[in-house]
């Protein structure tokens, strides 16, 4: 029974094979999966991830931030996330609490935080460059792209 949870749990990582893999043969992106599995497979109420997706490209990041989404709308788990990037942030977070030299410097959802007048929140996501990848968003209609930061004297600018 143990052994098909882990199984089951494997597979729902997309890693199903792993078990038959010794560590020194995982991708980085097979590791994060495996710490994943090894995370819900005893089905916790909470789940705690710090930097989830350090020493991975972006495209796998990208790939484990869902992952992340998904299993924590399907388990049900709520699911705590120390990150430094926006990316992630906008991709698993529902409710953000940005934090600055231990403090509470901003919090609300993931909608709210593109229109936060908080100013090191907004150096910290323009400095991330995260909004090349935005979505539902208006910026610069006449050449609909999103121009880098440092080309506004205003990042306020940026945002219609």
């Amino acid at each position: 029974k143990k052994l098909d949870r882990v199984n089951e749990v494997l597979a729902r990582v997309n890693i199903a094979d792993a078990n038959r893999k010794y560590p020194a043969e995982l991708s980085g992106g097979m590791k994060k999966r495996v710490a994943l599995a090894r995370a819900i497979v005893l089905n916790p109420k909470y789940l705690f991830c710090d930097e989830p997706n350090s020493g991975l490209d972006p495209q796998t990041s990208l790939v484990i931030d869902k992952l992340i989404r998904e299993i924590t709308v399907e388990y049900n788990i709520t699911t705590v996330v120390n990150t430094h990037d926006m990316n992630s942030v906008m991709e698993i977070g529902n409710y953000i609490l940005y934090m600055y030299q231990g403090q509470k410097e901003w919090e609300g959802n993931n909608k709210e935080i593109i229109f936060s007048k908080n100013q090191r929140l907004n150096d910290f996501i323009f400095a991330s460059e995260f909004l090349r990848d935005a979505k539902d968003m208006r910026v610069l209609e006449e050449t609909g792209k999103i121009p880098h930061h440092r080309n506004f004297d205003n990042m306020g600018d940026l945002l219609k």
